[in-house]
């Protein structure tokens, strides 16, 4: 249906409640003696622990196709095969689903942040260690999966609210650079696990992982620190959830649970969908390599264009859009290296810049973007879940020649219908936003 909207201002960002809870003069030398945002070396020092972070702690699930093509080849697996996926699947998700109930206690709990990162990072160093003692895909679920996206939850929402605090008018461009560091990372992580699970198994495997993030994240703790002072009246204040009231809010929700509904498929089988074609495990990782690489250039891209391009519903339809065409054309007719490489490069950079329009649509319907991001995680948390049990019964059929080598052609079409109608569904919402004074 199509609405006119009268022009939006965008919410200005805040410097916080802590600084509006002081008045007068006291306010003044406290804006004084803050570090400034968007720039400094405390605030590069913080957004790079909050890369590193982003690389280690989520570029890990984030390869999950690496041991799901290992697990489904394993005979002690094989009486759980359509659960093998729920495992990734879970530990993506979790964070997502948490992210209404994590964001009022990362508030609430502020003066305590230090603390819950802390615990969050053991948790995801002993989920992996109790992994490694599995015997069953339901263990793996709920170590691999619950557990090590619990870990995760707690630690991240804390970082992602000093991340607000640091930086404000270059926003955009800061999440895209945090974000990329799980692109990074996952240009690396599937060689590795793909070499450690050929030569020694998925319990060395996690054991050795579990080494890495205790040794890699442990140093870039100390930098992650809010810029602002915490104060109880701050942390006590109830969250804004006027953005409800908005009918651009459900427009943006429901183009990313249906972007959702699809996006992890490429990153789940796009190893598997390698060895059909008769390439070697290694080539496999190669591609799925090449999908977290492009991601990175495609969240500092879309960083970088969403501080600049004032209309966020241009670049849902771009991203989505082309996420669709490629899936049904590259995806579709791939039965070649270099096609399904190109599918995983144009996907993963126009797909994975998505998730960057979160904070974007947080400054368009509220003055704290914490909680419209929130509501957009969890969104992506419903379909993430749903990729799991939708993608085993999309599979059935045998590998031949032909669209989606016969076997995927099901799997394919309902993540570039998906996509399509992600990027369809805004059409209709024509919406000019300046910014506020």
């Amino acid at each position: 249906m199509a609405t006119e909207l009268q022009t939006l201002n965008v919410a200005p960002a805040r410097d916080t409640d802590d600084v509006d809870a002081a008045e007068g003069s006291d306010r003044e030398t406290l804006i004084q003696t803050l570090p400034s945002p968007d720039r400094g070396k405390e605030a590069y020092r913080f957004l790079f622990a909050a890369f590193i972070i982003e690389g280690v702690l989520w570029g890990f699930p984030q390869s999950y196709g690496v041991f799901q093509k290992f697990y489904s080849s394993q005979p002690d697996f094989q009486g759980d095969q359509n659960n093998i996926p729920l495992i990734g699947t879970l530990a993506n998700s979790v964070y997502f689903l948490g992210a209404p109930l994590a964001t009022p206690l990362a508030k609430r709990f502020q003066h305590r942040q230090k603390e819950v990162i802390f615990a969050g990072w053991v948790i995801c160093v002993v989920s992996l260690v109790a992994a490694s003692f599995a015997t069953s895909v339901p263990a793996l679920v709920m170590t691999q999966g619950v557990l090590y996206g619990l870990g995760f939850t707690a630690l991240y929402f804390p970082v992602l609210r000093m991340l607000n605090e640091w930086f404000i008018a270059r926003r955009g461009l800061a999440y895209g650079i945090m974000f990329a560091g799980s692109g990074v990372s996952g240009a690396g992580y599937p060689f590795v696990l793909e070499l450690l699970l050929s030569k020694f198994g998925f319990r060395t495997t996690l054991r050795a992982m579990a080494v890495m993030l205790f040794v890699v994240i442990l140093p870039v703790l100390p930098f992650l620190k809010g810029r602002l002072p915490v104060s109880q009246q701050g942390a006590l204040r109830g969250l804004d959830v006027s953005f409800f009231g908005q009918p651009l809010f459900y427009v943006f929700a429901f183009a990313n649970l249906v972007q959702a509904l699809g996006y992890y498929v490429p990153g789940l089988f796009l190893p598997t969908y390698a060895s059909s074609l008769g390439l070697s495990g290694t080539t496999g990782a190669l591609v799925l390599a090449a999908f977290n690489l492009a991601t990175t250039f495609g969240q500092v891209s879309m960083g970088f264009a969403s501080d600049r391009i004032s209309n966020a519903l241009l670049l849902v339809f771009v991203s989505s859009f082309v996420s669709a065409v490629a899936s049904f054309l590259l995806w579709g007719f791939a039965a070649s290296l270099p096609t399904l490489l190109a599918f995983a490069l144009i996907y993963g950079w126009f797909a994975g810049g998505f998730v960057i329009l979160w904070p974007k649509f947080g400054s368009i319907l509220s003055e704290d973007p914490g909680p419209v991001y929130s509501m957009m995680a969890f969104g992506k948390g419903i379909g993430n879940i749903l990729i799991g049990p939708l993608s085993g019964p999309l599979m059935a059929g045998q590998v031949r020649p032909g669209y989606g080598l016969n076997r995927y052609e099901p799997l394919i079409l309902y993540l570039g219908s998906m996509m399509l109608l992600s990027s369809l569904s805004i059409l209709g919402w024509p919406v000019r936003l300046r910014s506020a004074p």
